[in-house]
């Protein structure tokens, strides 16, 4: 473990940059010891206080585990810890939402292109169930939300992929947060819940008849179009 000396006033960030910096390059893994404070302020030159507050920093985003009387471990990052950070990113960065769905048009797009190639009937089914609940919302004037993500996430169950379906799982409760948002803005717009209930049926068209171009097209669309609505 080399870590370098400090020279800048944002010292615990640096720590906390390092630190990130060793586990991606596998210098770190979880379950590995970190060193003691003062051992590591030794090390970097700079204050135990300013270790300190990286642990607690670090301890809050899920990336080490402090125990007592024990010491300070890397802690494998699981899907809840991941979706936590994500949804206090969301709270607190007015810009992640744009940038959650940036991502979706990276995952969900090619999401669509895969389902229409490898969708199974009872997957298709379970795509037609949330569209049916997102029309009877749509018929009671409510926001729909839920069935929204479930249209979604059932696309990219579709792909039998199991990266794309844990990524999936990991992000689902921040971008029910950010769905739920973007329909509120959205709805206030004429027209605009049954334009979006008729993008959903055309993706869906697209993967049921095995359309994988015409499905990623329509899946990108529909997406670009709830970010424009989202960011006028």
């Amino acid at each position: 473990m080399n870590f370098k000396p400090i020279k800048t006033k944002r010292i615990y960030e640096e720590i906390i940059e390092q630190v990130k910096g060793l586990i991606a390059e596998g210098a770190l893994s979880p379950g590995d010891k970190l060193m003691s404070e003062r051992e590591l302020a030794d090390q970097l030159k700079v204050g135990r206080s300013a270790v300190r507050e990286a642990f607690r920093a670090l301890e809050a985003m899920g990336i080490i585990e402090i125990k007592q009387g024990e010491g300070t471990f890397v802690k494998a990052i699981s899907s809840q810890s991941l979706a936590e950070v994500l949804a206090m990113a969301c709270i607190l960065d007015k810009d992640t939402p744009r940038e959650l769905l940036e991502l979706r048009k990276i995952l969900e797009v090619e999401s669509a292109g895969l389902a229409a190639l490898r969708h199974t009937a009872e997957e298709l089914e379970k795509m037609e169930s949330a569209l049916r609940r997102m029309e009877t919302d749509l018929e009671s004037g409510d926001l729909g939300e839920e069935a929204d993500w479930l249209f979604h996430y059932y696309v990219a169950e579709a792909t039998h992929n199991s990266l794309i379906i844990r990524l999936m799982d990991t992000v689902g409760d921040t971008m029910r947060r950010v769905l739920k948002k973007a329909r509120e803005e959205l709805y206030q717009s004429p027209g605009t819940p049954q334009r979006l209930f008729k993008e959903h049926c055309g993706i869906f068209d697209a993967i049921k008849q095995g359309k994988d171009k015409e499905a990623r097209r329509a899946m990108y669309e529909h997406l670009v179009l709830v970010e424009k609505g989202m960011f006028k």
